[in-house]
C-alpha cells in the first residue's frame, strides 16, 4: 500500500519526469475492480483533464497528488501509478489511464483496494486528505517531540504501540507497511500497551519515525513496494514478508507474524518490549 516514503517517492518523480506533458485522453475503471473507488462520475474525468498539462505531484501523507492547470487528480491507498515510455509498454488492464500527447501514459493499477479521484484545483473536501494537509509529517522541521507526544491519545483506556502510530490519521502516511521497521527499530512490539510506557519508550518511538522514516524515503521506499518506473525500493525492509521466519539481524531471534488490528505484524519476540 502507498505510505509516506512510496508517495514521497512517486511524487517527486512523476515531477521529474511528466511535468510538461499534455494530457491527450483519460480512461478510468475500464477494467472492473471491486475494490477500486472513484470521487465522484469516473465518466467525466476524460473531460476534465483532456488537454490539461502536469504541472507538479506532491505527496500528503501517504497520498499522491498531481496538479494540472485547472485539476487535481487524488491516488492512496493501493492506486500504484506507472509510467508507459512507449506505447507497447501500455497495458492493457489498468483503473485509470491518462495518455499523454507524445505516446507516453500514466498508468494506474489497484491493489487490494484503492481510492482514485479527479477535483477542481482547491476543491477537494476528502476528510483524509484535508487531515493529511493540515498535520505535520516526519519529515518536517515541525514534528518536534514534544508535537509527537500530544499526539498521544488522554484516555485511561488501552493504546497499543500499533493503534498509536498508525490510526486515527495522527501521522499522515505512517501505516502498517512502515510501522513494522519503525517498532522494531525502537524495540518495542506492536502489541505493547502504551499504557505501560515510560518516558524513554516515548523517545525511542519518536526517534524511530523520524529516522527510520527518513531512511526509506531517501533510499526510494522499501524493497516490498515499487516506484513509478515498477522498480522495488532501495530499503531493505527488516521485518516484512521478505523476512518472515529469519533471524532477527539485532538479537538472533526468529521474525514472526500474527494477525493484529485488520492486518498481520512482524515483530522479534525477543527484542521487542511486549
Amino acid at each position: 500500500m502507498l505510505e509516506l516514503p512510496e508517495s514521497r517517492t512517486i511524487a517527486r518523480q512523476i515531477t521529474d519526469n511528466l511535468k510538461g506533458k499534455t494530457i491527450d485522453y483519460v480512461t478510468a475503471g475500464h477494467t472492473p475492480h471491486k475494490f477500486a473507488f472513484f470521487h465522484g462520475d469516473k465518466e467525466n474525468y476524460d473531460e476534465m483533464l483532456q488537454g490539461q498539462s502536469i504541472v507538479k505531484a506532491v505527496n500528503r501523507g501517504g497520498m499522491i497528488e498531481i496538479d494540472t492547470e485547472d485539476c487535481m487528480i487524488l491516488l492512496f491507498d493501493g492506486a500504484y501509478p506507472k509510467y508507459c515510455e512507449k506505447k507497447a509498454e501500455f497495458p492493457k488492464r489498468h483503473q485509470f489511464f491518462a495518455a499523454f500527447d507524445d505516446d507516453t501514459a500514466l498508468s494506474v493499477s489497484v491493489q487490494m483496494y484503492a481510492f482514485i479521484g479527479v477535483y477542481p484545483l482547491g476543491k477537494c473536501s476528502d476528510e483524509y486528505y484535508i487531515s493529511s494537509v493540515s498535520k505535520c509529517t516526519p519529515l518536517e522541521e515541525g514534528f518536534t517531540y514534544e508535537y509527537f507526544r500530544s499526539l498521544y491519545p488522554d484516555t485511561q483506556k488501552k493504546v497499543t504501540a500499533k493503534a498509536f502510530l498508525a490510526t486515527e490519521q495522527r501521522i499522515p502516511g505512517l501505516g502498517n507497511g512502515v510501522l513494522q521497521d519503525i517498532l522494531w527499530n525502537a524495540g518495542i512490539d506492536p502489541r505493547f500497551d502504551m499504557r505501560e510506557a515510560e518516558e524513554e519508550d516515548f523517545v525511542n518511538l519518536y526517534k524511530s519515525v523520524t529516522e527510520t522514516l527518513k531512511k526509506m524515503c531517501d533510499e526510494g521506499g522499501r524493497d516490498t513496494e515499487r516506484d513509478l518506473f515498477g522498480n522495488k525500493g532501495g530499503y531493505i525492509t527488516q521485518l516484512s514478508k521478505n523476512s518472515l521466519h529469519q533471524p532477527c539481524m539485532r538479537c538472533g531471534g526468529e521474525i514472526k507474524r500474527g494477525a493484529y488490528m485488520g492486518g498481520n505484524v512482524y515483530f522479534c519476540e525477543k527484542c521487542q518490549k511486549r
